[in-house]
């Protein structure tokens, strides 16, 4: 057999293609991709997981971030639909039509995969599919449990991947305590390391209602969010972050007088140097294009947009802001 040539793109053609940005489904805090979300027995998964998939299929914040209203599935295979209609009904009195619940599914092995893949075409709209717990769908581990992992999550991101949505899977945490979070989720490394992020609900007393979420991904900013609970309406709360930095593009003064240039004069294309020249910018040359693209979605959101060009031996940016109410 004749091997086929691998299709390949240079590192040029690469900087240069129009690509899309990662998607969100809750933004800055849950992209699209496959994640998980783990913490202990009774901590609150459910009820957090219940109330993002209200606030995603109605379009209305998360925790201050603005959500990409779409149908939600929601797998709820440790329930009953008594349970989760009374759940629902401390949360909401008018749920949303297009959130929709399920209690069985079949596993991974036994084609969950074609099963969401259905529900995907039924509802093209679809934004967000939970699935509570893991283990409910997963294969047999066999003796390679590295293997098994990377396998489940794989299937199971290639969908989220394909589709351009969200997929979170419930899991739980080892017993024995660390002090990353993170490695406390149950199951081999392949398990974290074929997702594209992981957040852990972590209470250091089980019966306070103050808790962590610990947030860790390919595609986000490392988060610490600072959570309560209150007990009457049943609903996490948001109340601070303990994430180090904060808002390091707001910090960057070669960003902020950048930002200020551009909504006074409309665009800029030229070379980074020029644009370093021009401005007496605090950064060097190669350093600037680097935290352009790094900055572009907090850049998209003061209205500019950041492009790269190369013509012959001179590699341009373009730079072009437009006033968020005219877009």
């Amino acid at each position: 057999m004749v091997a086929e040539r691998i299709n390949t793109v240079s590192g040029d053609e690469l900087m240069e293609m129009d690509l899309e940005p990662i998607g969100f489904t809750v933004e800055d805090l849950i992209p699209h991709g496959f994640h998980i979300v783990a913490g202990q027995p009774k901590v609150g998964k459910s009820w957090l997981l219940l109330l993002l998939c209200l606030k995603v299929s109605s379009g209305e914040t998360f925790f201050g971030h603005d959500t990409q209203k779409g149908t939600v599935l929601y797998l709820c295979l440790e329930d009953s639909f008594t349970r989760i209609r009374q759940r629902l009904g401390y949360l909401t009195e008018d749920p949303p039509a297009n959130l929709h619940f399920a209690i069985m599914a079949n596993s991974l092995s036994a084609g969950l995969v074609d099963q969401i893949e259905l529900f995907l075409y039924d509802h093209p709209g679809t934004r967000l599919v939970v699935i509570d717990t893991l283990q409910k769908i997963r294969n047999g581990t066999g003796d390679n449990y590295y293997s098994s992992d990377y396998k489940d999550i794989g299937a199971l991101k290639s969908i989220s991947d394909r589709y351009g949505i969200t997929i979170l899977a419930v899991q739980h945490l080892r017993k024995q305590y660390d002090s990353d979070p993170h490695l406390m989720v149950s199951g081999s490394t392949g398990l974290t390391g074929a997702a594209d992020g992981t957040y852990v609900l972590q209470k250091t007393d089980i019966n306070s209602p103050e808790a962590k979420l610990y947030i860790r991904g390919r595609d986000i900013e490392e988060q610490v969010l600072t959570l309560h609970f209150d007990k009457d309406t049943c609903e996490w709360e948001y109340r601070g972050s303990d994430t180090p930095g904060g808002n390091a593009m707001k910090e960057d003064p070669a960003m902020q007088m950048l930002i200020h240039y551009l909504k006074q004069n409309s665009a800029f294309e030229g070379t980074a140097s020029e644009l370093i020249e021009l401005l007496n910018l605090p950064v060097t040359s190669n350093i600037l294009p680097k935290r352009l693209n790094k900055y572009q979605r907090e850049l998209k959101k003061e209205g500019i947009t950041f492009e790269r060009r190369r013509t012959g031996e001179r590699r341009e940016i373009i730079l072009s802001y437009t006033p968020l109410s005219d877009q």
